[in-house]
């Protein structure tokens, strides 16, 4: 504080007393007799201006008055009074945009679990701002000025498992969809004839490949002999099934009996049988032996000697197929099965050796190709198919840190035992929009049918909206459909 000279009212000189603040800076840059002057005209601003008493009632704290400990800036401070500010840090419940949990910064920081599970990954499928939007989908941090930069990486695997099983948690729950409340016509969509592929690839893994990441929302086209690059260290799990040659002609009337499932060692089986209504119980038909007839032209049948057949090829496949062995996997061992698990049928001994891979068995039978002729998905009826795992290969499944599933009857076989279910046995299992995965991770399939219950299982791994944007792309890309199609990964 300066001190300054005045005149008391009777002219003398007066005590000196104290001046400060803005006053006193002032009155000490004049000489007395000026001091003497000023110093009236100073002492009600010397008063408002005196640092030693915040005159100011604090104010509303703004957004920006909140450090990243939630503390509050005193708003009472001088006038004159100088702060020390720190350098400003990322407050850690700030997240700026909507987030790809595949990207991780370069240090390890400023990428705040906490945030994005407090609000991403809302079990009820909200992110922070309120907008409701598929519950898989997670929020995106982008690097601002005082953040490091992002880069492309996998998250840490404690923060990556808890991703996978919140994944498996909120499946649609946001769109609102399962199998009772979806509509048959939700699995309509328009394919060009000549994209239905005729002839399988010249070589098997040089099919296309399309990858999708369901965190991400990202597509990328490849081909099927890059999937080892793509998948890493998932353990893949295929189906061991293999076709018989179950299309066995009749003569009179003339017809044909397609062969579905053996029922027992002693030549029983179900199959299909045309023309139904001008066949007899109880009569021959060459090999095959009609005993009873279960409705819908299927038959329990007794077949004298080993399927002997034709490949039971689909009927929209219309050229003839000059290698039987195209219609089965490598990997095939396991004789049962009335058509192939085709999202197996790229794969090739150089691209199997680059993987880890283990089986199951599922002998694929109508259910898995018969059309949805109901208008609600709940009141479509599955018959079962019959599936085999052994004790080995089921602890290595479960065991495993990512599930990769080869094919549609690979997923049912491994949610099945998923639920509980023994290792042996059948599966009338259909998935559905809504189904919680508790198995597979990440799916391979074909391109499929209209109205199809395995359309229906790739829209409840991939979600409904998504899998109609990846088969709009696929189409606009010219993507060969069905058995011998081009493949599509969901990761």
């Amino acid at each position: 504080m300066g001190r300054v000279r005045g005149r008391d009212p009777g002219g003398d000189l007066a005590e000196p007393r104290p001046a400060c603040g803005l006053g006193a800076a002032i009155l000490d840059a004049v000489d007395d007799r000026s001091a003497a002057l000023l110093q009236p005209l100073l002492e009600p601003y010397d008063e408002r201006l005196d640092a030693s008493e915040p005159r100011v009632d604090a104010l509303p704290t703004g957004g920006d008055e909140v450090d990243e400990q939630r503390q509050v800036v005193d708003t009472r401070v001088p006038v004159c009074h100088r702060l020390a500010l720190e350098v400003l840090e990322p407050a850690d419940h700030l997240i700026h945009q909507p987030a790809d949990l595949c990207q991780v910064a370069s240090d390890g920081a400023n990428l705040l679990a906490e945030a994005v599970l407090d609000g991403a990954l809302d079990p009820f499928g909200q992110t922070v701002g309120g907008r409701a939007r598929d519950a898989r989908e997670c929020l995106e941090l982008r690097a601002r000025p005082l953040e490091h930069a992002v880069d492309r990486g996998s998250v840490c695997p404690p923060f990556d498992a808890l991703l996978r099983a919140l994944d498996r948690a909120v499946v649609h729950r946001a769109q609102g969809y399962c199998g009772a409340r979806m509509k048959a016509t939700e699995l309509d969509y328009t394919l060009p004839t000549e994209l239905i592929a005729q002839r399988p690839q010249s070589r098997r893994d040089e099919s296309r490949l399309l990858v999708y990441d369901r965190v991400s929302r990202q597509v990328d086209h490849q081909t099927f002999a890059e999937l080892p690059d793509v998948i890493g260290d998932a353990l893949v799990v295929v189906n061991d099934t293999r076709v018989v040659p179950a299309r066995i002609p009749i003569e009179r009337p003339r017809g044909e009996v397609l062969l579905l499932e053996r029922v027992a060692e002693n030549g029983l089986w179900e199959g299909l049988a045309r023309p139904t209504r001008r066949l007899r119980p109880g009569r021959r038909y060459g090999e095959v032996e009609l005993l009873e007839h279960l409705g819908g032209g299927r038959w329990r049948l007794r077949l004298y000697g080993e399927p002997s057949g034709e490949t039971p090829l689909p009927p929209y496949i219309t050229e003839p197929l000059t290698d039987p062995e195209r219609y089965q996997t490598i990997y095939a061992r396991e004789e049962g099965s009335a058509a192939a698990p085709t999202a197996g049928l790229h794969f090739t001994p150089e691209v199997l050796a680059r993987l880890d891979v283990e089986r199951v068995t599922l002998h694929v039978g109508l259910d898995t190709f018969r059309p949805i002729r109901v208008d609600d998905l709940a009141e479509h009826e599955l018959h079962g198919e019959r599936y085999e795992v052994t004790d080995h290969a089921w602890d290595r499944i479960r065991a495993a840190e990512r599930v990769l599933a080869v094919g549609t009857t690979t997923v049912r076989v491994l949610e099945t035992l998923a639920s509980g279910a023994p290792l042996t046995g059948r599966t009338e299992l259909f998935v559905t929009p809504g189904f919680e995965f508790r198995c597979v991770d990440a799916l391979l399939t074909n391109f499929h049918l209209p109205r199809s219950t395995l359309l229906a299982l790739v829209m409840a791994f991939a979600g409904v909206e998504e899998t109609r944007r990846l088969y709009r792309e696929a189409i606009e890309r010219r993507y060969r459909f069905y058995s011998f199609g081009d493949a599509m990964l969901v990761v």
